[in-house]
Parts: C-alpha cells; structure tokens; sequence
C-alpha cells in the first residue's frame, strides 16, 4: 500500500453505507461484486417523490437511473437534458474524466446528494427549459472552430479566429 494513496470501497461497504444513511433509506441487492440499490427521494418538500436506482459494479462507476415516474410525460416530447441515455433515465451527475468521484468516494455522500440536485434542476428545467444545473451536456458535440468550405456562408472567408467574416464585395 502506497502512503498516501485511498483505498477504494469494496460493493458490500457502499451497500452497508447506504443502508445505514437516512437519506438513502431503502433497499438493494448485492451479489458477487455488484450492488443494485433503490430508494425514494423528493429535492424539495414542494416535489414530487422519484424512485431512483443506484447500480455499481466493483471496478466500475455508478450509474444513476429514475425509475419512477416516467420522465418523459413530464417533459411533455423534449429530450431530457443532462442524461447518458433517455431509456431509462441514466443521469449525468458528474464528469468521470475530471475525477470527481473516485472509488474510495462514499455513495450515500456524494451520489445520492447530487441526484437530489439533478432533480430539483430537471424540475425546473421543466418550467423554464433551460438547464441551469451547468456542466457539460453528454451526447452534445461540441462545435467545431473550423468549417468545410460547402458550409461556408456565402461571400464569407475563414478568419484567423477560426470564426467567419465576410469578404468585401470587389470594386
């Protein structure tokens, strides 16, 4: 063992975690190295109460689904902002490269927490349609700085900013 250096927590310590914090109160599986956990939870006294999944699997990162309600009436035809996937709902809570959790993070601390704030943000995404949650939106591509020539603004030439300006007309 490194000095220095957090050990990661085994499936069955996020299970016993879980189970032992208030705010995650409800139940799981958990079997040769894989933890399902379930529970209900409202981000504010004013919500509606949502039934969430947690899956983790030793070696892995968790992932967070909305099981209930269905997001997608509420919606009301958008796509939901911030998730990895539409169907089931597997929210985007952080962003894995950047190292926000790590393995010896606890579940019940850090997930469980930020899920709560996904949701009180998605209700308000509702109302508003605009995500106000921040980070980066998966699935988004991000915008290229440079563009073929075909989509190109017409009389427009590539300026040095990687943006576009228009050519003067000649004489």
């Amino acid at each position: 063992m490194k000095i220095g250096r957090r050990q990661p927590l085994t499936v069955a310590q996020q299970y016993l975690n879980l189970k032992a914090n208030p705010v995650s109160h409800g139940e799981g599986e958990l079997n040769a190295g894989r933890l399902v956990w379930r529970y209900e939870t409202s981000p504010s006294p004013l919500s509606r109460l949502y039934g969430v999944r947690i899956e983790f699997r030793q070696g892995s990162v968790p992932s967070v689904f909305v099981d209930r309600p269905d997001l997608h009436p509420l919606a009301d035809g958008r796509n939901l902002p911030h998730v990895y996937q539409q169907k089931p709902p597997q929210l985007c809570l952080y962003l894995p490269r950047t190292y926000e959790w790590e393995p010896w993070m606890r579940i019940d601390q850090t997930l469980v927490p930020w899920t709560s704030l996904w949701l009180f943000y998605f209700e308000e995404w509702l109302s508003s349609d605009d995500w106000k949650g921040g980070g980066e939106h998966p699935g988004r591509k991000k915008r290229r700085l440079r563009r073929s020539r075909r989509d190109q603004p017409d009389g427009a030439v590539a300026a040095s900013s990687g943006g576009w300006r228009h050519a003067r007309a000649a004489g």
